[in-house]
């Protein structure tokens, strides 16, 4: 309604202000969460993407993100999904680091057409890891034998409750080693000539922004707001795009509530997303 009335005054008095949708992208990536502990992925994010690019008269689309990774596979899908339709619309994608975008976040970072951090956010770790428990000891302890029977021998590779087998860390070295380089060349693509020739640049290591700055892994300094208001106007609103929400804040199931075994479901499995994503986070001082 707006824009149509708008556009019925003299074009000497329409407002100039532009607006841009905000998308933001907070937490770690996994490809499961939990409605009490809501994660990053395609699925839970693909429709707040979507909306921000319907925007025809915007600019461009921000997106702050503030994440530590998580699923290789999300975080590529993500990136994917927002350049997608940064060509089918024809807009301009920035990217703003809050605390940190390192591995799938700064994935996802690379999306964008440009990216602006904070001097203090953490940036890059561009690597593989992989991580995991052994417990062949402690079943010895309680007095529990493991069975397992497979059909194929490599089934059970990894097994946590047996002893670590040479062969198993070889093959899952070779798997990290295989998507580490689709990361590596995902940003190259994006960041192209802007990165500088650093042995250290994709081992992993992470930086501030300005130092993420010198080696090319970021091209601005600043916050959301300013930035937004220097580039398009002082007048400039910024749009929060935000997910639809159920009677009660927060969509439950069919009738907008969680049954007593669904809720306690989601509360074991956010118990487990939520040390995952705990241990993401702390890589980082967070």
């Amino acid at each position: 309604m707006r824009k149509f009335l708008n556009r019925l005054l003299p074009k000497a008095i329409r407002p100039e202000a532009a607006t841009i949708p905000v998308v933001r992208l907070n937490g770690a990536i996994l490809s499961s969460g939990s409605p009490l502990r809501p994660t990053l992925s395609l699925a839970s994010t693909a429709g707040l993407i979507e909306k921000a690019f319907a925007f025809n008269d915007a600019p461009a689309v921000a997106i702050s993100i503030n994440s530590p990774g998580g699923s290789a596979v999300q975080s590529r899908l993500i990136h994917k999904r927002i350049r997608d339709l940064a060509a089918e619309k024809n807009k301009r994608v920035l990217v703003f680091v809050e605390d940190v975008a390192a591995s799938g976040g700064y994935m996802i970072a690379v999306a964008g057409d440009e990216i602006i951090a904070d001097p203090s956010s953490i940036v890059g770790s561009i690597g593989v890891v992989s991580a995991s428990f052994g417990f062949p000891e402690l079943l010895k302890k309680i007095g529990v034998e493991r069975r397992v029977h497979t059909a194929g021998r490599n089934k059970a590779v990894l097994d946590p409750f047996r002893p670590e087998n040479e062969d198993d860390v070889r093959r899952l070295n070779a798997l990290q080693l295989e998507v580490h380089d689709t990361f590596i060349d995902l940003v190259k693509e994006r960041r192209g000539s802007k990165l500088k020739d650093d042995p250290d640049l994709f081992t992993g290591l992470f930086w501030t922004g300005r130092k993420g700055l010198e080696l090319g892994l970021v091209d601005q300094l600043g916050d959301m707001r300013q930035v937004l208001k220097d580039r398009y106007g002082p007048k400039t609103r910024l749009k929060l795009i935000s997910p639809p929400r159920g009677l009660f804040g927060r969509s439950f199931g069919r009738f907008g509530l969680l049954s007593v075994p669904d809720l306690a479901g989601a509360a074991a499995t956010g118990l487990i997303d939520a040390a995952e994503e705990r241990a993401l986070w702390s890589r980082f001082g967070l």
